[in-house]
């Protein structure tokens, strides 16, 4: 029974994960595309801030499962997402050129 309240509060957190994923990244695509400095630099924050919460509750569903858990397959969203945290720090300081 215990295993079952487990596996289904996983599920829980994992859902919540990737709508905080979905909603981190349009925040940063709306970044992209304003040409509003203030504006980008408060959407910026916010992506940020999903990223934080994001990071907290993966490394709470890594350690709801253990070792034993095979890990889930990654999506090609989140290899996307991934990918673009790599080319994050190029934005900012194209950013300070304009």
């Amino acid at each position: 029974m215990q295993y079952k309240k487990n596996q289904m509060s996983t599920g829980l957190m994992i859902q919540r994960c990737h709508r905080w994923r979905q909603k981190r990244k349009q925040y940063l695509d709306a970044a992209r595309q304003t040409a509003d400095e203030i504006e980008r630099e408060r959407l910026l924050q916010m992506a940020e801030h999903y990223g934080r919460i994001i990071s907290d509750e993966q490394n709470k569903i890594d350690n709801v499962r253990g070792p034993k858990s095979e890990p889930i397959p990654v999506d090609v969203a989140d290899e996307k997402d991934e990918d673009e945290e790599d080319g994050f720090p190029d934005f900012l300081t194209q950013l300070n050129k304009n």
